[in-house]
């Protein structure tokens, strides 16, 4: 039986930042892009548990939530999408190192 990898991290990890941020835009429901947000971040948490473990979701996690609320600022600086993208890519980078480093 061939060994599957899971690689689904990363995108449901950017996905839920990029996600959000435009279910909230384009709905003017703030609470919406809330929820995106907590569903992708949830999806990504299980498999970063399945994958590299608790400690390694749970940093993980932190750092998803950190990502959203860095955008914030981030956005003043350098404009709304750019900052979303720019975190959504960070997010899937560091989801994929550690993803990887575990296997």
């Amino acid at each position: 039986m061939a060994t599957t990898t899971r690689t689904l991290s990363p995108a449901v990890a950017a996905a839920g930042l990029v996600g959000g941020y435009a279910v909230a835009r384009w709905t003017k429901k703030r609470p919406l892009g809330g929820v995106v947000l907590a569903v992708a971040g949830g999806v990504a948490a299980r498999e970063w548990a399945q994958v590299a473990g608790g400690k390694a979701a749970a940093g993980l996690t932190a750092g998803y939530v950190a990502a959203f609320a860095g955008s914030h600022p981030l956005a003043k600086k350098i404009g709304a999408w750019p900052a979303v993208f720019s975190v959504a890519g960070a997010m899937a980078g560091a989801a994929y190192a550690v993803s990887r480093a575990a296997r």
